[in-house]
Order: structure tokens, then sequence, then C-alpha cells
């Protein structure tokens, strides 16, 4: 950080403090941020549930109910370079004391610290045996419109808090950077173990986007991300009726029970005709649907919608908006993919101005890796490309948004995630 940064608003120091990351990083962020005590955990490690993935009981909720992300986000994509997971008794011992001097640090949720542990197919390959009760692939284009790059990182590890020098202390914590935590000692670190082999970072929140998005490549000049908006698009998402629970999400038999997967795409967004071209009524109907953009039914960023989207009612006529209405809405094709009428993944994802580029570390939880498929499939809406929408051109949000990367994790349950065997127990 430079001179040149002292004059910029609190919350955007914070955003390129955490996007610079290091000692570096840190320090600024903690010369700059609010300084409020941040809670060590009130539950011992052995009292957290079994899910890693287990959050929402820990998160803030609005008024209407909706759980409320917190609003520093940190991925850290590991490369594995110890002796042999075969054989790694020390290594998952000092990888679990890692991970819990974590949990003893900070409090559990917004205020304190979230955070998973993943592992891609790459990690499970040097095994012998094949992965137990959970299929893993590795990472695939969808369409047939999309050439992203296919990451094959052994592991992820996803920081949350509202503060981001917490991402950033928790970040030097596991590099083996800090001697404490948050008043208590580090007790373990991916030193010989993992090396950090790329970091993304990202935010969610009313307001930041707004605060973060001048001289941003993919967001035309004028500032036009309203105030009110959590992400860069302009309009809420997260309601909790349009969102899996985690009991949906959670692997319910075999060794990885209470375990879940992760889709992790990283997409560019391209909103100079979003903001510079499209009418506030095209914008409503492409995000949600022609009907909502035609009731009127989404005031500002949607903050009005309450704990529902409304897109169930209008998703079963998403043929019939494509057909007579020449537009299909983004939420009303998603939200075909339903089980009992319910969604089957559960979304964690993020806007970033990493590279001073606009972007979504779009990143979800399922039970299955089939059950994004499915649910990408529908948001695509190849089915509904007959007439006046094209297989990007009025088909929701698909013109304005690039896959740059894609990625596959599991998230095993506490007790396996340093290291995991893919079959553990098997003699």
């Amino acid at each position: 950080m430079d001179r040149s940064d002292r004059g910029l608003p609190r919350r955007e120091f914070v955003k390129r403090a955490v996007a610079v990351g290091g000692a570096a990083g840190l320090a600024a962020c903690l010369q700059r941020e609010e300084r409020e005590d941040v809670p060590q955990a009130v539950l011992a490690p052995d009292e957290l549930p079994t899910r890693q993935h287990a959050w929402n009981e820990f998160l803030s909720t609005d008024d209407h109910g909706n759980d409320v992300p917190p609003r520093h986000h940190l991925l850290l994509a590991l490369e594995y370079v110890g002796d042999g997971p075969a054989d790694a008794a020390e290594e998952r011992d000092q990888l679990e004391a890692a991970f819990q001097t974590l949990e003893r640090a900070y409090k559990r949720g917004n205020e304190g610290l979230a955070f998973t542990v993943g592992y891609g197919p790459a990690y499970f390959d040097r095994f012998e045996s094949d992965l137990e009760g959970v299929e893993l692939p590795d990472p695939e284009p969808l369409t047939a419109l999309e050439d992203p790059a296919l990451d094959e990182y052994d592991a992820l590890v996803h920081l949350a808090s509202d503060y981001g020098h917490v991402t950033l202390s928790a970040e030097e914590a596991l590099k083996g950077e800090l001697e404490d935590l948050n008043g208590l000692a580090v007790e373990g670190t991916l030193e010989g173990v993992f090396e950090i082999a790329e970091r993304r970072t990202g935010f969610i929140g009313r307001g930041l986007p707004a605060e973060k998005q001048s001289g941003v490549a993919g967001i035309p000049d004028g500032e036009p991300v309203p105030e009110d908006a959590p992400m860069f698009m302009g309009f809420k998402s997260g309601f909790r009726r349009t969102q899996a629970s985690e009991d949906r999400v959670t692997i319910d038999e075999g060794p990885f029970a209470g375990g879940t997967t992760i889709h992790l795409s990283k997409l560019n967004l391209h909103l100079q005709q979003w903001y510079e071209q499209d009418s506030r009524e095209q914008r409503v109907a492409k995000m949600f649907s022609p009907t909502h953009a035609e009731e009127g039914f989404v005031e500002g960023a949607g903050h009005n919608l309450g704990d529902s989207s409304r897109v169930t009612e209008v998703a079963d006529a998403a043929d019939e908006a494509a057909r007579r209405k020449g537009t299909v809405g983004h939420a009303q094709k998603t939200a075909r993919a339903r089980e009992d009428g319910e969604p089957i993944v559960l979304r964690r994802d993020f806007d970033s101005t990493d590279d001073d580029r606009a972007g979504l570390h779009f990143l979800s939880l399922q039970r299955s890796i089939d059950d994004f498929v499915t649910t990408r499939t529908a948001m695509t809406g190849g089915d509904l490309t007959d007439g006046s929408v094209g297989r990007r051109t009025n088909n929701g949000i698909l013109q304005y948004i690039t896959v740059a990367n894609r990625a596959n994790y599991l998230v095993p349950p506490r007790e396996r995630r340093a290291l995991p065997e893919p079959a553990p127990g098997r003699d």
C-alpha cells in the first residue's frame, strides 16, 4: 500500500488490503479497518457441528429471516507438497491443529470467522483407492459457449468474515507468519504440507459493490451500481426460499456423511450494456422474469421481496416468456431445477475485483456435483432458444458473464478434513 491509498474510503482501502494480502496487507488493514473487539470462540472445537458447511445457525439474519453472508471472503487454492497422504499421521495432526486454532481464535459466524476446507479430484488421484461414496468428477466446460481454465488444485480453504483483517489474520496464521491469533497461540500451520498456489478475494453486502466499482474493468464509467445493491449487477440474491437447506446439500451416507461438495466458478462480468443500454425494466426482466418487470415486483435492489424472489410463481412460464415476451429471466430459468419443489444447491457466492476486473466467484454447495450441473443446465436455457431468445441474448444474464475457471471439491465432515483418505476405514 502506498501514499496514494491514504485518501481512499475505509471500505475500499480494506478491499485493496485483502486483495494484496500478506503482512503488508494485514498491517494496512489493521490501520484502517474499524477495530472492534473480535470475539474468541464460545464453543470448543468438539462442540461444533460435524458439518464444516454448517454456517447458517451462526450467521446474522435480516428482517425477513434471510441469512446474511459475511462481507469479506478469501479463497486459498492449495497444492500438496507433503511426503505423501497415504502415510501422513503427523501431517494430519499438524493440519487439524491449524484448523482448530482458527476455531478457537474466533467465534463462528459473521462477527468472527466461518471457514471450510475442501479437496479436489487431483488430491484423491494420488491414492490407489477410489473415492468411496461420493462422485467427484474433474471440472469441465458445461456449455459449448465456454472455454474455462479447469482448476487442478489439491485443496481449497474458504475464509469468510465481516472483517477483512480477520480473513487476512487467519491466512497469515495458516502460513506460519503469526505466533498469536486473536490472543491465542498458533498451534499448527500449512507449512511443509500445502503451499498457497492462488488466492482469490471478494465481498458481498449492501453498499460494498457501489464503493468498489470505480475504475474496474467490466463496469462502465459513471458509477452505475446502485447504493443499496449487495452485488455488482444491482440486485439482491440468496433469498431464503430460493436456497437449498444445509440438510439438502449434505451427503447423507457413506464415509463422508456430513460433508458436501463445492462447485467453484470464477466469472468475469461485462456490464457495459447492462447499465448503459438496458433499461431498468429490461434488467429486472433478465435477472428475475418479464412478469417481475411488468408487475413492478422489484423495488430498488429487491430488498422489498422479503424471503422469496417470487420466481417459483413464474418458473413454469419460462417457455411462454421466451415465446411471447422474447426474454426469459435468469432466476426464472434456474428455479426449474428443483426437487419436490425445493432448491438443490446452496449459493455462497460473492463479487470480486481481483485483477481490477469486475467478477463473481460463484461458490455453490450441493450433495452431488450432478445437482450443480442440473441447476446450471436449467440456467443455460438451451430448451428455450427456438424463438427470440438466443443462446446468450435475452437469455437471462448469460450475455453479461464469461466463465473463466471451474473447479470441484469435496468438503469432508470436520473429523476427516485433514488430509482425508478416499476410502476411510477400508483395510
